[in-house]
């Protein structure tokens, strides 16, 4: 038997039969520098997110042990749980207007030693009247964190690599009920140790955690890319410019002033349908464990908190697709779309379905939940620069944060009225279908700002590229 081999299988160096690969190309100073920026930095903002959503919801948690402690009524706990976002919304304007001027490093550690401390303090709660003002304290402790980071990753990253950025960076949601849940049930186990009861431990431990790390933060987190020796010349131009041009865009558009903004009716539409979101995001987040509680017929524990995990682990794997799929394709409209059916559907189907379908959608809601909010920044991000990118990302996030303070209250109101366990359920749907409704109103496509000179190798670069600004800070009005 004979064999037949083509004279491209008998090249040099190679064995018979065995066809050439094309050599990978090199990577850009574009492209190393976007890479290296998400390594360093997407991991530690994952951390920071984390805590800080432990500590925004670990309530959750406490829920039954706080009503045998201290005699907290159901109506007090959804007004405490809710009235966190009134101070974060007092708050969140001038906070990320006085990071965009003294930068994220120092700004975003002082926050976190604050909320920190604040949230290790509900430990010496007495009853309905300290929660609700101590979550009142912790919102402006908190407030201008997460639109701070939103605002942090416009310096580093372009519009068409940050859909993708923001997606990782939600797994810090994510992972704050996938790890920080057991974790929390496994302190309330802690009782009579210390001469503390489990859910004061639970609050000291993870409060501390986070001041911790934002001490930490002085350390880690430059402010701007011309701050790093990470970055060499070649690759600190390349991201400069285009950063920089993408900043150009927006102020020939009239979108970098903060006045500009308010008055921009792009803003209005943004925060309605951020508001619709957070009513679904935070009666799931809220109440997931009381409702897995009651869907497996135990109390909270270690085990209610594992099954609890399961739909933010859901969402973990689905953001990590997702969100960069919706970016490659830029097609970020239909992708927002398509998440917000998952919450509405997931919320409205848990409410009648038998215990191991419920945990099911649950999982589809939860990937909703986290995958929709990391589509959503792409648009706002896209629409605003400069100093009206400080303080519109602020006014979204507080205004539609107030969902937030809406959702415990709505759901807990629509049990009542209804005399149903699950009309508060059918509540939460509704509004992310509303959210549906407005959403058809949003561009199907994003901004792009990266020319094929980017892409080119260094030696084809124009020569007369020039570093330009990042992000510059630019008084406000």
């Amino acid at each position: 038997m004979s064999i037949t081999l083509s004279r491209a299988g008998l090249g040099a160096g190679r064995a018979p039969g065995v066809a050439s690969r094309p050599a990978a190309p090199t990577p850009t100073p574009l492209q190393n520098a976007i890479r290296k920026a998400r390594v360093r930095l997407v991991p530690f903002l994952i951390l920071m997110y984390m805590l800080a959503f432990l500590d925004r919801a670990n309530v959750g948690m406490a829920k039954q042990a706080l009503a045998g402690a201290i005699g907290l009524s159901p109506a007090a706990f959804a007004l405490g749980a809710g009235i966190f976002f009134i101070g974060y919304a007092l708050c969140e304007v001038p906070s990320n207007l006085i990071l965009h001027r003294v930068g994220a490093r120092r700004w975003m550690a002082r926050i976190m030693v604050t909320w920190g401390l604040v949230a290790a303090c509900t430990m010496f709660v007495q009853g309905g009247t300290s929660f609700v003002a101590l979550r009142f304290v912790l919102g402006i402790a908190e407030a201008g964190f997460f639109p701070g980071v939103i605002l942090y990753l416009t310096y580093w990253f372009p519009p068409e690599e940050r859909g993708r950025v923001i997606g990782r960076f939600y797994f810090g949601y994510a992972l704050a009920l996938v790890l920080g849940t057991p974790l929390s049930g496994l302190l309330l186990g802690m009782d009579r140790i210390g001469g503390l009861a489990g859910w004061q431990w639970m609050f000291l431990i993870e409060g501390l955690m986070a001041s911790a790390v934002g001490v930490v933060t002085l350390f880690v987190l430059p402010d701007r890319p011309a701050d790093v020796a990470w970055l060499d010349d070649e690759e600190k131009l390349a991201l400069s410019t285009v950063l920089a041009r993408e900043t150009r865009q927006k102020e020939a558009e009239g979108a970098s002033s903060f006045l500009h903004a308010l008055r921009d009716p792009w803003l209005l539409l943004f925060t309605t349908i951020y508001f619709l979101m957070q009513i679904g995001s935070y009666g799931v987040a809220f109440y997931l464990p009381d409702q897995v509680s009651q869907l497996l017929g135990v109390a909270i524990g270690l085990k209610v908190s594992l099954v609890s995990a399961l739909p933010w682990l859901c969402a973990v794997f689905f953001t990590a697709f997702w969100p960069p799929l919706a970016s490659r394709v830029n097609r970020p409209r239909a992708f927002f779309i398509v998440t917000l059916l998952f919450i509405s559907g997931g919320i409205l189907v848990s409410a009648h379905a038998p215990p191991q379908a419920a945990i099911v959608m649950l999982c589809i809601a939860a990937a909703g939940i986290i995958s929709a909010q990391a589509i959503f920044w792409t648009f706002p991000t896209d629409r605003f620069g400069g100093t009206a990118a400080a303080g519109s990302i602020a006014v979204i996030n507080s205004l539609g944060n107030l969902g937030g303070f809406v959702a415990p209250n709505l759901r807990a109101a629509a049990d009542r009225i209804f005399l149903s366990p699950t009309a508060g359920l059918h509540a939460l749907s509704i509004a992310a279908l509303l959210g549906i409704g407005l959403a058809m109103l949003l561009p199907a496509r994003g901004r792009r700002v990266i020319a094929a000179a980017d892409l080119a190798p260094a030696d084809d670069a124009p020569a007369d590229a020039r570093p330009l600004p990042v992000g510059p800070r630019i008084a406000t009005p």
